[in-house]
């Protein structure tokens, strides 16, 4: 009973612990978009302008999470409003969207 008592909080904290990823240098990326595992960012961003017209770029960056190509994109939109949005970079589907 005691070792499961301090085992649980062990657990728990284990499972709160946010998924490892890595953040991709330029020679990493350009490597992915020639194979074709990724999408140039180019072509994402302008599914983010259509999505927010007007808004501009503030950050983007290509993470590795869990074996995902993601990009992480940080905008402010044209009513002022920062966003960060996460895109799948192989498919451009949108994986988060929420107010920074």
């Amino acid at each position: 009973m005691r070792s499961t008592l301090l085992i649980l909080p062990l657990a728990l904290l284990l499972a709160a612990t946010p998924a490892a990823s890595r953040d991709l240098d330029q020679d990493e990326a350009l490597q992915l978009r020639r194979e074709g595992r990724i999408l140039p960012l180019e072509s994402l961003l302008q599914q983010v302008q259509q999505r927010y017209p007007g808004a501009r770029l503030l950050e983007a960056e290509l993470e590795e999470e869990d074996g995902l190509y993601i990009y992480d994109i940080e905008l402010l939109t044209a009513d002022g409003i920062a966003r960060e949005l996460e895109l799948d970079a192989r498919d451009g589907r949108l994986i988060k969207d929420e107010e920074d």
